[in-house]
């Protein structure tokens, strides 16, 4: 186990990076990208389905889009919504908006409904652009369309879009590629919002969060300084655009680097390894679920015939961690974490199995871990009130203290849209009077050498396909189910899966049954796929607490096992419909559960 000395002075290189950009300076995103455009302008960029788009190329094709959205009547501090999968013309247009200090909103390209229609409305987004191939997510919205300018990105064969729409392509026609003038983004500092992206956080709809110029700069410059990564890396990214993962933590280090990108539309088991060899790809992103499927792969002979040196992400389960790095021959697999929001984070640089990072000295760390009492949903304080920090072991909440230090982007919260959705993540006097700390929402436990362990999230989210799920958007849904009288939506595990798979406890109105085929396509209809329910519960009467919810710490500890007088459901996806939580469908469905009891037919 390395020393605390030789764990700090590798962070420090990243921290130093870091440090190389701070709130008051008026280098920006654009000025990046520019910048290599002049420096390497042949070099490659992007590698997409067997382009090659170098780095002059992606500069003038993101000018054609400024100007563009210059004509359209966009200007400085604009929101403009991004709805689109990952292809090139997202970052055009997500650069092309960054030259003229627009402010993109990056839209999860699985919502649709009420649930697009707020992160339309809570962004106060002035236009929208779309791709074609996200069109159908628009169905039910005509008002909305009607109201919001509409551009609609071509995606291989034309299709037919709303009248109300413009299309981008044609108007590219004729618009000049010389980067705009620069004095269309005067006033844009580091501190200033470079995009925004949502995050579920732990209670309510999606919260659209500020991601800063500073920030997104200082993360590639840290990665860059700590691995050592230049112009001949190649970067693979697999993971949506619309996350901060692929986003930022990817997209960020390969502009510092001056390295190109491997991008695909999503991830794919089959064509991981395959790309990874033809591409020479020295760096990869992942989730725990990646991994495992990657693992479940049948081995080959060249399993270790590849390039790939370091693999980052989060999520990575102990039990194959070891395991995969043997027979893959990854050299560092970095785990880590944080948020889109959050202003802690840590990664594990030593591979301590199982730890997403360590703090080796607490005193040049903003971060505290506090006792918290998941059952009732409160601190555990000293009689004059204030927190107590958590010993090794002890399992509590990780708190970052907020920080407003001159010249340092670290330690800063730079929060939502939402003012009092904000505000509702600051917990005050904390430890003293007047400090100011961020709830992340996240439970650890850490050891006696201070490498810290992902324990749970509190509030109402669960992780699920490498996807937050706010509880509240699928139980405002599921409400509308008929002659439903409560339901409360919770993450359960599933032995061997990462995350915390969906369940529903779903409380009748009295003489009224439970249709599991019609709740299905209800969920099915009105939800992101990875947000309709695993599982259901039926409970015959409701156990609820004074403030009339049914109590979720005790249904979760039920997880999706037999209960006197409940009954059980499992989503059969193949069928459309939800079906007994039998020994016999679970394992058809291949979940374990072998003991589970006689269930409803």
């Amino acid at each position: 186990m390395p020393t605390r000395e030789v764990t700090q002075a590798r962070m420090n290189l990243i921290v130093a990076g870091m440090m190389k950009h701070a709130p008051e300076q008026s280098y920006t995103v654009a000025d990046r990208l520019e910048e290599r455009a002049a420096r390497q302008p042949d070099h490659p960029f992007l590698i997409y389905e067997g382009r090659t788009i170098s780095y002059g190329e992606m500069n003038r094709q993101a000018n054609r889009h400024a100007h563009f959205a210059l004509s359209q009547g966009l200007r400085r501090g604009d929101v403009a919504a991004l709805l689109m999968e990952n292809r090139p013309e997202f970052l055009y247009l997500w650069f092309g908006l960054a030259k003229i200090g627009c402010i993109p909103a990056l839209i999860n390209t699985q919502i649709s409904g009420e649930a697009l229609r707020h992160a339309l409305a809570t962004t106060a987004s002035q236009k929208l652009f779309v791709g074609a191939e996200c069109l159908d997510r628009l169905d039910s919205m005509p008002d909305m369309l009607a109201s919001l300018s509409t551009c609609v990105v071509a995606d291989g064969e034309a299709k037919g879009m709303p009248a109300s729409c413009i299309a981008l392509e044609s108007r590219l026609i004729g618009q000049p590629d010389g980067n705009p003038d620069p004095k269309l983004r005067e006033g844009i500092i580091g501190q200033s919002t470079l995009c925004l992206v949502f995050t579920s956080g732990t209670t309510g709809l999606p919260k659209a969060a500020r991601v800063t110029q500073a920030r997104w700069l200082g993360v590639g410059e840290g990665w860059c300084g700590f691995l050592g990564l230049g112009p001949d890396d190649g970067f693979y990214c697999v993971l949506p655009l619309y996350h901060v993962a692929a986003l930022m933590s990817l997209l960020s280090n390969a502009l510092a680097a001056g390295g190109r990108v491997i991008l695909r539309r999503r991830f794919s088991a089959s064509r991981f390894w395959r790309d990874v060899r033809e591409h020479g790809i020295t760096v990869a992103q992942y989730s725990g679920e990646m991994c495992r499927y990657l693992f479940n792969q049948p081995p080959t002979a060249d399993d270790r015939a590849h390039k790939l040196r370091v693999m980052t992400g989060s999520g990575l389960s102990p039990a194959i961690w070891q395991a995969f790095q043997d027979r893959f021959g990854i050299t560092q697999m970095i785990e880590g974490y944080g948020g889109t929001e959050i202003n802690v984070g840590m990664m594990n640089i030593d591979n301590r199995i199982g730890s997403c990072g360590r703090i080796p000295f607490r005193d040049r760390s903003n971060a505290r871990l506090v006792q918290y009492d998941r059952d009732t949903d409160r601190y555990i304080r000293h009689p004059d009130g204030t927190l107590i920090e958590c010993g090794p072991g002890e399992v509590g909440e990780m708190l970052g203290m907020i920080l407003n230090l001159p010249g340092i982007t670290g330690g800063r919260f730079d929060g939502y849209t939402d003012a009092e959705a904000t505000e509702k993540k600051i917990l005050r006097n904390a430890f003293q009077p007047g400090d100011a700390w961020l709830r992340t929402g996240d439970l650890f436990r850490r050891d006696e050498d201070d490498y810290y362990y992902f324990v749970d999230r509190v509030g109402d989210t669960y992780r699920w396909k490498s996807e937050n799920v706010s509880t509240t958007e699928v139980a405002n849904v599921l409400a509308e189910y008929p002659d439903v009288e409560t339901v409360t939506v919770y993450g359960v595990p599933i032995p061997g899966q990462e995350g915390r798979a969906g369940m529903a406890a779903v409380v009748m109105q009295p003489g009224k049954r439970f249709d599991p085929v019609a709740f299905h396509q209800l969920a099915a209809t009105r939800l992101p796929g990875y947000a309709i329910p695993v599982f259901v519960r039926t409970r015959a009467n409701a156990d609820i607490t004074a403030t009339f919810k049914l109590r979720k710490v005790d249904l979760q500890k039920l997880g999706y096992a037999p209960e006197p007088g409940d009954d059980v459901y499992v989503a059969d996806p193949g069928a459309g419909r939800y079906v007994a939580a039998t020994a016999d469908n679970l394992t058809r469905l291949g979940i374990p559960g072998g003991n589970q009891e006689s269930q409803p037919s």
